[in-house]
């Protein structure tokens, strides 16, 4: 293959607030635009930290166009980089695209090259920004605990979303605070294509991109971090391909979040940060805060079958896909039956055609869900766990699964994971004085 990916530089039009990005591939170009609020700070664009995230901006966008052909080369002429800076754009488009890589038996990695100009200015000027988060809203239980965490503790954010739809609006609708909205308008053409004989589709790092979406509104409107929500199960990986572990959660994952967060404070002179809050917490802790209050029951949904790019079709929860499977297991041991029933709509370990996926979240068969689901072993301790509860015992998933969990772990390492997944870990990068003022809350 001889073809190669080129991204042009990115224009801004403050008349309009659009933010235009243009790719290049086998001839054909594509345009990707940002439709940003009113309200910006005028003296924004065009400083040198504003100019530098743009540029990245624009690298990290492009891998959904850039996967349509998956060139190994990624031409970037006119936007200059910093060697650190190419690292990260390289690191990008392998480790963010590997299950793409993977699903589509692609050897990219350690093969591609990235040109652009190099940049050897002196460090950027700090912009002034204000004490505030932005936080991305996702629509499922993991921001929404961050919420709660924020507010207990006195944090000011702003609910944040890239082309907000669903659960997204019904959650902040529910929080209760100004939200910041971006539109992100993806080129037709590359969505046809996708489809099309000859090209390639699959997943991209959307983490990623809205990262980098959220460090542009970050100078634009004002706030000195961006706190998301990711926690640590985070970084366990799916699958081995081509000499790698492959995680379909990379960009969420903890070596990703030190990746971008040093990236990001770079161009912006140390001004802007970025980290996780939920990154000391296992899925099964985040789901005993959630559990603690009924206020996102009805809005909540983390079900990706029905909420896609272009939409919410249908109820919030699916019911037959691995997301959906893992919440209803980790709420299970937090959560009164009812009360779970009536946010599901309906039993899912009661269905023994969803065997075969509490088998593989479980670790009993097969690998680890191409979903943003839990550890293996997180997933076989909360099954395990619902064995002794009377009313999940009989249900016909917990009583099938019980003597395999226990001949594959033992009941040792079951009961121990279940005390491990309430202890937090020092393995994350939330600024103590955060840090400090969230403990209390976080039980």
């Amino acid at each position: 293959m001889n073809s190669e990916f080129v991204i042009e530089k990115p224009a801004f039009d403050p008349a309009t607030g659009i933010a235009r990005f243009i790719y290049g591939l086998d001839g054909k170009t594509f345009v990707e635009t940002l439709g940003f609020p009113v309200g910006w700070h005028e003296s924004v664009p065009g400083t040198d930290a504003f100019e530098k995230l743009h540029g990245l901006t624009a690298i990290v966008l492009g891998v959904s166009y850039y996967k349509l052909r998956a060139p190994f080369v990624i031409a970037a002429p006119e936007i200059a980089l910093r060697e650190t800076e190419k690292a990260f754009a390289l690191d990008v488009y392998e480790n963010g695209l590997g299950e793409f890589y993977a699903r589509n038996d692609l050897q990219r990695f350690g093969k591609l090259s990235i040109e652009t100009r190099t940049d050897e200015r002196p460090p950027l000027a700090a912009p002034v920004l204000q004490n505030r988060a932005l936080l991305p809203i996702g629509g499922g239980k993991d921001s929404l605990v961050s919420v709660k965490l924020l507010e207990a503790a006195g944090v000011e954010f702003t609910p944040f979303a890239v082309n907000p739809k669903g659960p997204i609006l019904s959650s902040i609708g529910e929080i209760g605070k100004p939200p910041l909205y971006v539109t992100r308008t993806l080129d037709a053409e590359m969505i046809r294509l996708g489809s099309q004989p000859g090209y390639y589709n699959g997943h991209v790092p959307s983490t990623a991109i809205n990262s980098m979406i959220a460090a542009l509104c970050a100078l634009l409107y004002s706030y000195d971090r961006i706190v998301l929500s990711n926690e640590r199960s985070a970084s366990q990986g799916n699958a081995f391909h081509d000499g790698r572990e492959v995680n379909h959660q990379y960009s969420k994952s903890l070596e990703f979040e030190a990746l971008i967060a040093d990236i990001l404070a770079d161009a912006t002179g140390g001004a802007l940060g970025y980290f996780s809050l939920l990154r000391p917490y296992s899925e099964a802790k985040i789901a005993r805060i959630f559990a603690r209050e009924t206020r996102f029951d009805r809005v909540f949904s983390s079900c990706n079958r029905n909420f896609k790019y272009d939409g919410h079709n249908g109820p919030l929860w699916c019911g037959e896909c691995p997301k959906c499977h893992f919440v209803f297991l980790i709420l299970a041991p937090e959560m009164a039956k009812e009360r779970l029933l009536g946010i599901f709509g309906q039993n899912l370990l009661a269905k023994p055609q969803n065997e075969a996926s509490f088998r593989e979240l479980t670790g009993l068969s097969g690998q680890k869900p191409w979903e943003c689901v839990g550890e293996i072993l997180e997933a076989a301790a909360c099954l395990y766990a619902l064995t002794s509860r009377p009313e999940w015992a009989e249900e016909p998933i917990v009583s099938k699964l019980k003597g395999d969990l226990e001949d594959q772990y033992g009941i040792g390492k079951l009961e121990a994971a279940l005390e491990e997944l309430m202890t937090d870990s020092g393995d994350h990068h939330v600024p103590p004085d955060i840090a400090e003022r969230v403990q209390d809350h976080a039980y």
